[in-house]
């Protein structure tokens, strides 16, 4: 899971919604999958059923990776921290799957039961929209080629007196 850890270390995003970071999160997820030739799936059925009345039903994993010669790998990816997401993991991992838990969000997260992998991806959060910048071992990205150049300042005219657009009273303004 360390290679998939990098690669998401390396997302960055800017003023993007909750849903928005969460599909981000899951494309970069299948990108990996796929770069390595697993078949991917999104949204495929867990082994953990959903709580009735839909209990014939049964949850689904954000994504799940099928691997030659390998147990699959099945990923949750939450920006809370949700018991039913560690209930599921748990169940996934029991049958014998290799389960990662991707969170995302502001602050601390706390660590969650073996076997489950957790990649964790802190973020900032500014008037209900999510960002994640490059971190202090990684420079900023380039945004022209031209270096920067220092302006000539310009001296800028005073009003006269008679141009003021101040009232007057009594010859003095107010």
């Amino acid at each position: 899971m360390d290679d998939l850890a990098e690669r998401l270390a390396e997302l960055t995003f800017a003023g993007l919604t909750q849903d928005e970071v969460t599909g981000r999160i899951i494309d970069e997820v299948a990108a990996w999958g796929l770069a390595r030739g697993w078949r991917v799936y999104r949204r495929a059925p867990s082994v953990v059923r959903l709580p009735p009345p839909m209990d014939k039903q049964h949850s689904v994993l954000d994504v799940a990776l099928a691997r030659p010669a390998a147990p699959p790998i099945v990923v949750e990816v939450d920006h809370t921290d949700r018991r039913r997401t560690v209930d599921k993991l748990l169940a996934e991992a029991e049958a014998g799957r290799i389960a990662v838990w991707i969170r995302w969000g502001p602050g601390r997260f706390n660590e969650p039961p073996a076997p489950i992998h957790m990649i964790g991806l802190p973020v900032t959060r500014g008037q209900g929209r999510y960002s994640r910048r490059s971190g202090p071992d990684r420079p900023a990205p380039t945004h022209s080629a031209a270096p920067p150049t220092a302006g000539e300042a310009a001296e800028l005219p005073l009003p006269e007196a008679a141009e003021s657009p101040l009232p007057e009273q009594g010859g003095r303004r107010l």
